[in-house]
């Protein structure tokens, strides 16, 4: 099997002045995480290490750059699910934690569960020796700006998710040289979210989905609109009848578009390697690398595509 890696950067209205960055972050993730299948290692080592690679981008909304609540605190989710074993691990309402996506896996193989929360998942993080950091580290100059513009505004939350200013949760979907495919998701949720709101992002079969049997999806958008359809799981569902990832992405997010008037976007990779990237909103930046082609776009219907088969060879991947 060849493996394949795909990565996203959140579909919303990504601003001119964020583009590039927002480019580079996802292509870097991209080729982290192919890095990681290539040497051999599987689908759940290969997202949690493009997701991590995404976390640590202050640009993005996942770890350091999260969005702010209405108290201006951080509050992370994440979930890793194994395509293999259907194993998922998941955590919530993380205040200091950079790599939230890390922490969801030591709760998929340290612990009978698959989700943690609140005070609850802090203490489970120091039993674990998970080090903390101060939440000043994770708040970027950008989602401090945009905390204070909205405090100001009184700008509700799907007027946010309309605008140039949020929402970029990030994810990552792979299929591994045996056949296994996993999938992972991170975000620091909407700015000025109530204190305690949960997201799409670390619900299981909503912001993303893993199965050997149909492949792996890892959803973003108006969270709301991804739980109340179960996103990720109905583009599975589509691929269970038949469709292509790129129809059944489609398919799920119209509906989703339809029923509740929710907008968003996916990356799905089947478990015979097809992949796709689909959005409803203005952007997605989104990445992923198959053989020797790294191929990203960033507007609608946009595919870009460089062989990389020099500089994998240079680095000895190939």
């Amino acid at each position: 099997m060849k493996p394949v890696i795909m990565v996203h950067g959140g579909a919303y209205a990504v601003p001119d002045a964020f583009a590039d960055e927002c480019m580079a972050a996802v292509k870097t993730a991209a080729l982290e995480g192919f890095k990681v299948l290539v040497s051999g290692r599987g689908a759940v080592d290969a997202v949690e290490s493009s997701v991590r690679s995404l976390e640590d981008n202050p640009v993005l909304n996942a770890g350091h750059g999260a969005a702010l609540n209405t108290n201006g605190e951080v509050e992370l989710d994440a979930l890793i699910m194994d395509g293999k074993t259907l194993a998922a691990g998941a955590v919530s309402s993380i205040k200091n934690i950079s790599n939230p996506v890390t922490f969801a896996r030591s709760v998929m193989e340290k612990t009978e569960h698959v989700m943690l929360t609140g005070t609850g998942a802090n203490q489970f993080a120091d039993r674990q020796g998970f080090p903390r950091v101060d939440t000043n580290e994770l708040i970027s100059e950008k989602e401090r700006h945009n905390w204070e513009h909205r405090k100001r505004y009184s700008e509700g939350v799907q007027e946010q998710f309309n605008s140039q200013w949020v929402h970029d949760t990030v994810g990552a979907v792979a299929l591994d040289s045996e056949g296994n495919v996993a999938c992972a998701t991170s975000t620091g949720g909407i700015c000025n979210k109530m204190v305690g709101r949960v997201g799409d992002s670390p619900i299981i079969g909503s912001g993303g989905y893993a199965d050997n049997n149909i492949g792996a999806v890892s959803c973003t958008g108006h969270g709301e609109s991804i739980m109340k359809v179960t996103l990720a799981r109905l583009i599975l569902f589509h691929m269970e009848q038949g469709k292509s990832a790129e129809d059944a992405a489609e398919e799920g997010l119209h509906y989703m578009g339809s029923r509740v008037g929710g907008g968003g976007g996916a990356i799905v990779v089947g478990r015979a390697g097809d992949w796709a990237a689909r959005f409803t909103t203005e952007r997605m930046a989104w990445a992923s690398v198959k053989e020797t082609t790294l191929s990203y776009g960033l507007n609608p219907n946009q595919v870009v595509s460089e062989a990389l088969e020099g500089s994998l060879r240079g680095q000895k991947l190939l």
